[in-house]
């Protein structure tokens, strides 16, 4: 049973049977301590400091293996995707690209949306495909979607469970700044929201297919 960590901000160790990943390392820069988390794998959306810090990650084994772009990648059992989104409503003009991540791991899919700036297109929603088990997705707005549009793209995916990220949490240099959560969880319909310490998820319990897409708030904690 896979089991997910915050690290702050976009940050992810998602450990499971075959290895661990984590997801767009930052940089202290940004006001907030990443430490020193362990994984097998890093998978880095785009380059900014708050998103790619890879040298910070750990090796658990000889080495750790850097997925940095679009593509197909197979390392120790685990299957990657990357696909090529942007990081603004302008394909890019303005911010560049970003790239989306669907993780295959014990028989679980997990996807990781960087810093998308947009709603998804056909296309996009298609390399994605239509059985995502976890989304991690960006609320906070500034350079990334905010609240309404986190809310759109969670419909597009249609995922079984949410997880969200890139929210106000003490980060010192965005320009905007940040939302804090609670735009989103009140954007939800959400009354209210308590964070637990780390997700576990059981593939062989999963919610039905027609049941609404459950939101899983995560405390952040040091790697």
């Amino acid at each position: 049973m896979p089991e997910v960590q915050f690290l702050g901000h976009a940050c992810f160790r998602i450990r499971g049977r075959d290895g661990t990943i984590v997801c767009d390392p930052y940089h202290r820069s940004i006001g907030l301590d990443l430490g020193r988390p362990t994984a097998s794998i890093v998978t880095v959306s785009h380059h900014h400091p708050d998103h790619d810090n890879s040298s910070a990650v750990r090796p658990l084994r000889d080495r750790v293996f850097v997925v940095d772009g679009p593509g197909e990648y197979e390392i120790g059992g685990i299957l990657i995707t990357g696909v090529r989104t942007f990081h603004d409503q302008v394909k890019g003009a303005e911010r560049g690209f970003n790239t989306v991540y669907i993780i295959h791991l014990d028989d679980l899919v997990f996807c990781h949306l960087g810093d998308l700036g947009h709603e998804l297109t056909t296309s996009q929603l298609e390399e994605i495909g239509s059985n995502v088990d976890v989304l991690f997705v960006p609320v906070g707005g500034g350079e990334t979607i905010g609240p309404a549009l986190a809310s759109n793209v969670i419909s597009q995916i249609e995922p079984r469970f949410v997880i969200p990220m890139h929210y106000a949490m003490g980060q010192t240099n965005f320009d905007p700044p940040l939302a804090p959560i609670e735009r989103f969880v009140s954007e939800m319909g959400l009354k209210e929201y308590t964070p637990e310490e780390k997700f576990v998820i059981n593939a062989n319990a999963l919610p039905d297919d027609e049941e609404q897409t459950r939101i899983v708030f995560l405390r952040p904690i040091h790697g």
